[in-house]
């Protein structure tokens, strides 16, 4: 089998992921990714967007999940389930197939990687509405909201955030403190692991 072109697809669990990986389309230019979401967020369609995913031949499968829904043990069965499925490098050389499946967990949500373009917090939220409150005192004109209207109203989140302040790279390593943290004091919660997906787009780039 020939070497295959490093091509990346980023599946979140909802609109916000889709609109902000859009946003990085312009900084990750040389990296062949695209951004998608399920219609219905489940762990039974995550499962069929990663299976449709290695069909088209994408050699990377990026998985953006948001902790705050895995709460109930029924779901997180079902997510660790899925997790153990796809951990090992599918390799199919008859059908052209070299698929790696990566997950990249943030506790609550998305917006906790957002937070983190404006300094490190260890705060632990009690909800996504608190999580939003706080990230929009950072903020310096425009208040964050989670809708479409206002996705598609600031011409691309990424954008947006550092044109409020934040910075990518600052949100990197302030994702990346989160983890080590999380590893070191076993916290479950207030972390991201986004940091490490950035770093995974950066390396395709070489």
């Amino acid at each position: 089998m020939g070497k295959l072109r490093n091509r990346a697809i980023i599946i979140g669990e909802g609109i916000t992921e889709f609109y902000y990986f859009q946003s990085l389309r312009d900084v990750y230019k040389q990296v062949v990714f695209k951004p998608d979401y399920p219609k219905n967020t489940s762990i039974k369609e995550l499962g069929e967007k990663i299976r449709k995913a290695k069909k088209e031949g994408y050699t990377h499968i990026f998985c953006i999940i948001d902790m705050d829904t895995k709460n109930k043990e029924s779901e997180r069965t079902r997510y660790n389930k899925l997790k153990a499925k796809f951990a090992k490098t599918i390799i199919n050389p008859k059908k052209g197939i070299l698929c790696k499946v990566e997950f990249f967990e943030t506790h609550l949500c998305t917006e906790m990687f957002f937070r983190y373009y404006f300094g490190y917090t260890s705060c632990p939220y009690e909800n996504q509405k608190s999580l939003i409150k706080d990230l929009n005192k950072c903020v310096k004109k425009v208040k964050y909201e989670k809708t479409i209207k206002f996705f598609r109203k600031n011409n691309g989140l990424h954008s947006y955030f550092e044109s409020e302040g934040g910075s990518l790279e600052k949100a990197i390593a302030n994702a990346e403190k989160s983890m080590k943290e999380k590893e070191k004091d076993g916290r479950d919660y207030t972390y991201s692991e986004l940091g490490r997906l950035m770093k995974a787009l950066e390396n395709l780039q070489k």
